[in-house]
């Protein structure tokens, strides 16, 4: 029995038929020459075989789970481990249109609270000698940035080995890392320093986002077509561009790769909104998360995640100028968090993304004006080939959350020069989710041209 910590408890507080509250990620390979019929099923069977679980993967909510399983984590010892670990195949022709909308029909499905919060279907009948992976975890169990990075660490950069571990193994030889912090008194002295800060801190930053007008406030986004209740089914969309793209127009402007994804955003959100009649005149702001994690404590499990207010600057029609004032945006939003605690840091975010704990409420959704318009999320990946069990990684496109007054969400990835895009929006309330796709690329040519990055 483990008690859970108030952020991981909200995630299960807040799920509801109509909001999974899962992160997934769906990962792309090639397999490797001379890998014949029974390739894929061959490493199924072997990681099934190899059933030493890590402890994190077996964490379930107690029993009975709408009550003591919303505070308390139990173990599952007996697991059924074929449960969470599936194999599938894509209907004729097998191409990846197939494969996403079968990833958006499990994107929608609830977790079982009665077992370990995740799931992995290995995906077969790819057209052109390809296969995939799709991974889904409870929020309550991982964030999206941690959940990324432990499917990476799945990976390796020898496209030879043929015994590379699952994400929910138990590593041999593995330690846990260090977390430091000395003892428990100085541990807790260093938390009530935060707390007692957290006043004064939160008064500068409210000061400081009036006074400068580059930082948007929560609650001051318009109402579009993207904040309103939701239903429980998915779409999925997915594509890769080349990361050198974002780069040259980065140099060219004077800005950060960030600045020039969200602005890239913010150019498909605009074309998206006008092709159905639904731009506002004010601009959109998107929440961006800030991983507060080192890369070596994702496997720890939890939710270390700060929140940026971004101004997407939609209400303007010049590509160049949309990224300048993305960029003094997430500057503003930086200079927030200057010099504060990673404690003071996901503290203040609170103050960012609290107003979304009153949507569950009937009608709040419909009628008030949203803490801002939908999510964007940048995670790092590899910078490398990587392989699993010899098959190469084409891509890695995550799939998020979307709740009641968020119906789209958009999480990139890098992966070896490329970057991976996966959008995820309610089925119901964003028509057309490819669409998106096409208007990226569009916002991204058009950037470039703006800033003379060609």
């Amino acid at each position: 029995m483990q008690l859970m910590p108030v952020t991981d408890s909200m995630f299960l507080l807040m799920e509801s038929r109509e909001h999974p509250m899962h992160v997934g990620g769906l990962q792309l390979f090639s397999k490797p020459d001379g890998a014949g019929e029974d390739y894929v099923a061959s490493i199924y069977r072997d990681l099934l075989d190899r059933a030493e679980v890590a402890r994190l993967f077996q964490k379930k909510p107690m029993s009975p789970v709408n009550s003591l399983g919303q505070a308390l984590w139990s173990e599952d010892n007996e697991m059924d481990l074929s449960y969470h670990v599936r194999r599938s195949a894509l209907p004729t022709p097998g191409r990846i249109r197939e494969l996403l909308e079968l990833t958006s029909r499990w994107h929608g499905t609830l977790l079982d609270r009665h077992r370990p919060l995740w799931e992995t279907h290995f995906v077969e009948g790819l057209s052109d000698n390809r296969f995939a992976i799709y991974t889904k975890v409870h929020h309550a169990l991982l964030d999206g940035m941690s959940a990324l990075r432990l499917m990476q660490n799945a990976l390796t950069d020898d496209p030879s080995a043929r015994d590379c571990h699952a994400p929910w193994e138990l590593r041999p030889g593995k330690k846990r890392p260090k977390t430091g912090g000395g003892s428990l008194w100085q541990r807790m002295t260093g938390l009530a320093s935060d707390f007692a800060g957290f006043g004064p801190t939160a008064v500068r930053a409210l000061s400081e986002a009036m006074r400068e007008h580059s930082v948007p406030l929560p609650m001051q986004a318009p109402r579009t077509m993207f904040n309103v209740s939701i239903g429980g089914a998915r779409r999925f969309a997915a594509q890769s561009w080349p990361i050198e793209s974002f780069r040259r127009i980065g140099k060219a402007s004077g800005t950060t790769v960030n600045d020039v994804v969200l602005a890239t955003c913010s150019g498909a959100l605009r074309d998206y909104l006008i092709e159905h009649r639904a731009l506002p005149d004010a601009q959109l702001t998107a929440m961006v998360p800030v991983s507060l994690r080192s890369s070596d404590a994702a496997a720890e499990g939890g939710n270390a995640v700060g929140a940026i207010l971004c101004d997407l600057g939609t209400n303007e029609s010049d590509p160049a100028r949309r990224l300048a004032r993305v960029a003094a945006s997430m500057r503003g939003g930086k200079r927030l968090f200057a010099g504060l605690s990673p404690i003071q840091v996901m503290l203040l975010s609170a103050l960012n993304v609290s107003p979304l704990g009153l949507t569950p409420i009937p009608g709040v959704a419909d009628h008030t004006r949203p803490a801002f318009n939908l999510v964007i999320s940048n995670v790092p990946g590899p910078r490398r080939p990587m392989y699993f069990n010899g098959a190469k990684l084409d891509g890695v496109y995550p799939a998020s959350i979307c709740l009641d007054g968020q119906a789209l969400n958009i999480t990139l990835t890098s992966n070896n020069g490329m970057l991976d895009v996966g959008i995820t929006g309610c089925r119901n309330s964003v028509p057309h989710l490819q669409r998106m796709l096409v208007h990226l690329d569009t916002a991204l040519s058009e950037l470039t041209t703006a800033v003379g990055a060609n």
